[in-house]
Parts: C-alpha cells; sequence; structure tokens
C-alpha cells in the first residue's frame, strides 16, 4: 500500500470538499430569481379572491370576460408590470367585475386603466390604493359603477382620472376619505378633462376628502362634461389647508356642469324611505331554546325572502336593490350577553350601502338598540323609534346590528 503523507492527505480532503461545494453552488446560480409575473392577454391563473393573479392585460380576444369576487383581494405592488400602466389594463373589448361586496385593495399604481374600452364595476370597494389615480379612463374607454365605494386611496393625482373622450355613468357610488394630490393633472376627486368627455353622477356620497390647490371635489375642465342627478351629498371635504373645499367647479373653453341634484347636503339622506309594502304577518314561532350561530353568508339572503319569513319590512333611500344587505340574528350573531339576557325579540345585521339611509321596521314593538360597526367592541346606542300599524320603525345611515328588546 502506498503511503500518503498527512500533509497530501488534508490537501485531498480539501480538494474534495471543494468539488463537492461546488455543484449545488453552480446549481443554484442557474435558478431563476422570481420576478414580477409576465403579462396575462388572457387571464387563466385566477386568485382566491376571483381576479387575475397578477398584472392583466385584457382585451376583446380574452375568453374570460366576468369576474366574480369571493373574497377581499390585495394587490401587492410587485404585481404591476409596468409603473405607468395599473393592476388590470383593459385595452379592448368589455368586461365587469362584479365584487359582492368585497375589497380590492392596494396597489401603488393604478387598480384599473380603461383605454377605449368597457369596464361594468358593481358593488366592490377600491381601497387604499396610491397610484396616480385608482381608475384612469382614455382613448374613449367607459366605466360603468353601481355600488362602488372609493375609500382611503391617496393619489398622487387623482382618484378618478377622466381624459380624451372618457365616459362614466356613476350610479349610487361613495367617494369617503380619499387624497388628491398635487400634480398639475389633479387635484380634484373626480375630473372629467377634455373635448367630449363626459361623467354622469346619480346618487353618490362625496365625505372627508382631501384636495389640493383650492380646487373642487368635482371638476369639469377644458371642454369636459359633468351631470348631476338625484341625492347628491357633499360633506367634510376639505383642501389641503384645512379650509372647507367647494363641491363642484367648472373651468376652461367648454367645460359644462349640470347638477339637478335633490341635494347637496346630508337632509336627502336623513329622509324616511318609501315604506315597502307590508307581507301578510305570520303568527311568531316560539324562540329556540338554544339559538345556534348564523354565520355571514357569502352574499345576503334577499330582503324580500327575509320580509316573508320574519314578517320585518325594510327600505333604503335609492332602492332595496342599491348595495345594502340585510340578515337575521340569533343570540351567537348578536353576541352580547346582556341584551341576550334582556330578553331580545329580534335583531337584524344591516351592511353595505347604509350611508343612504336605511329603514327596518321589526314585527313587533319594543325599544331599539344600535350596535355600531364603527367601533370595536361595538358600542351600544339606544335608537328613537316609531310605532306603525304595530310595527316598531327605526332609520339608521351606517351599519351595525339592531336588536328589538321588550319595553
Amino acid at each position: 500500500m502506498k503511503f500518503i503523507s498527512p500533509a497530501k492527505k488534508v490537501l485531498l480532503c480539501c480538494l474534495f470538499l471543494i468539488l463537492f461545494l461546488a455543484v449545488p453552488i453552480a446549481s443554484q446560480a442557474q435558478t431563476a430569481v422570481p420576478t414580477a409575473p409576465s403579462v396575462l392577454n388572457n387571464p387563466t391563473v385566477m386568485a382566491p379572491c376571483g381576479l387575475p393573479a397578477s398584472w392583466a392585460v385584457l382585451t376583446s380576444s380574452a375568453t374570460v370576460t366576468t369576474f366574480n369576487m369571493t373574497a377581499d383581494c390585495v394587490v401587492n405592488s410587485w404585481d404591476i408590470g409596468s409603473s405607468a400602466r395599473a393592476f388590470m389594463d383593459i385595452t379592448s373589448g368589455t368586461f365587469t367585475i362584479n365584487g359582492n361586496g368585497y375589497r380590492i385593495i392596494g396597489p401603488d399604481d393604478r387598480t384599473f386603466f380603461i383605454i377605449g374600452a368597457t369596464l361594468n364595476l358593481n358593488n366592490v370597494t377600491i381601497q387604499e390604493n396610491t397610484g396616480l389615480s385608482t381608475v384612469g379612463i382614455s382613448s374613449g374607454g367607459t366605466l360603468n359603477a353601481s355600488g362602488v365605494i372609493f375609500q382611503d386611496n391617496t393619489n398622487t393625482s387623482t382618484p378618478l382620472l377622466m381624459a380624451a373622450g372618457a365616459r362614466a355613468t356613476l350610479n349610487n357610488v361613495q367617494f369617503l376619505n380619499n387624497t388628491a394630490g398635487a400634480q398639475s393633472s389633479g387635484g380634484n376627486i373626480i375630473i372629467a378633462a377634455s373635448n367630449n368627455t363626459r361623467v354622469e353622477i346619480t346618487n353618490a356620497v362625496f365625505r372627508g376628502n382631501t384636495v389640493v390647490n383650492n380646487l373642487a371635489v368635482i371638476e369639469a375642465r377644458d371642454g369636459g362634461a359633468v351631470q348631476i342627478s338625484g341625492c347628491v351629498v357633499f360633506e367634510s371635504n376639505v383642501q389641503a389647508n384645512g379650509n372647507a373645499a367647494a363641491s363642484t367647479a367648472s373651468t376652461g373653453p367648454g367645460s359644462s356642469l349640470s347638477n339637478t341634484s335633490v341635494s347637496t347636503g346630508p337632509v336627502c339622506l336623513a329622509t324616511t324611505p318609501t315604506p315597502v309594502p307590508q307581507p301578510k304577518k305570520k303568527k311568531k314561532a316560539n324562540p329556540t331554546p338554544a339559538p345556534t350561530s348564523t354565520p355571514r353568508p357569502q352574499i345576503a339572503a334577499t330582503h324580500v325572502a327575509l320580509q316573508a319569513a320574519t314578517g320585518a319590512t325594510f327600505g333604503a333611500t335609492f332602492g332595496l336593490d342599491s348595495g345594502v344587505h340585510f340578515r337575521q340574528l340569533d343570540g351567537a350573531g348578536i353576541g352580547i350577553q346582556s341584551l341576550i339576557d334582556a330578553g331580545f325579540l329580534e335583531a337584524f345585521d344591516v351592511w353595505g350601502y347604509v350611508e343612504q339611509g336605511v329603514e327596518v321596521c321589526f314585527s313587533q314593538t319594543g325599544r331599539v338598540v344600535f350596535l355600531d360597526a364603527r367601533t370595536s367592541p361595538r358600542a351600544i346606542v339606544s335608537l328613537e323609534s316609531t310605532v306603525v300599524n304595530g310595527q316598531t320603525c327605526v332609520s339608521i345611515n351606517s351599519p351595525g346590528s339592531l336588536v328589538l328588546l321588550p319595553n
């Protein structure tokens, strides 16, 4: 056997160790580093929320044209394929997003950019966008929005920016606590800029927004046109210096502003809704001795079925199909032991577009307390009520639970 000196043994061990480690190091260097997803011309991969899993360009050749949301959707900044674009670039064709009451949160660029195409946006909240604009519309693009809430967006230009022949029809929308930035192209919450650009607003709430450069909340600029009708509320909107902001403005040649709204204050929202025809009352069943939990459904039970089942009636300023939802609560749904021990008679949860003004009439007489969903834990507030034809009726304009207690 050939003798190998200790020094050579050490040298051979080192060479072997270097060769052994070199293989995985080289292999690792060839592994692709995760980057932003490529453009999806025809999105086939969907996120759990029901929208495309990453930045998508939608064209008339897409086979997926309707998106139904099943959960809140958080759009991260790395999802954006280009800083000049949006989470969903819609460049041709017609697309529909049914939000079903859920939220699109983020990203740090536009959420939607509609270029010569049409987007139908229904019953969704667009929240915490920090891009140039939350929605940009250009080159003859069209936005039809119903029951949409724009909330807590901070844009360097404006939440809704329209130019180059864009169209927008907004029904039962809310703009809440948004901030418009100081860019020369923006500064308002809604801008209709340039010729042949038109926005029609019917029934809306503009509350707690901040605009800059002494601009108004809504502006028709440089030939753009704005038409406002129905019940439209402007409340607590301010300029950057804290002074009250104007509601509307029209600047530049050819601009047009038509305001035929019922009210520009909270008066119209406080109006008692038109009573809903009362179904034939049923004999109230004995309460279940041991209530079980009633989970919140993905989409609220229809008010028609709920009225038939409970004998209660419901009303909303803009109608019961305007994005307000109701469900019946048991003891577990109320979740406050003192109210359960008081022998509550009936309870309903109310959410969605409640700011418009909602009326609930219980099928029995009693006193009503409100559990405010804006606080945690929910604050308990006693409400004034009226008795109409043996029903106890109350009105609210914020989401929460209504509980009927014995007098």
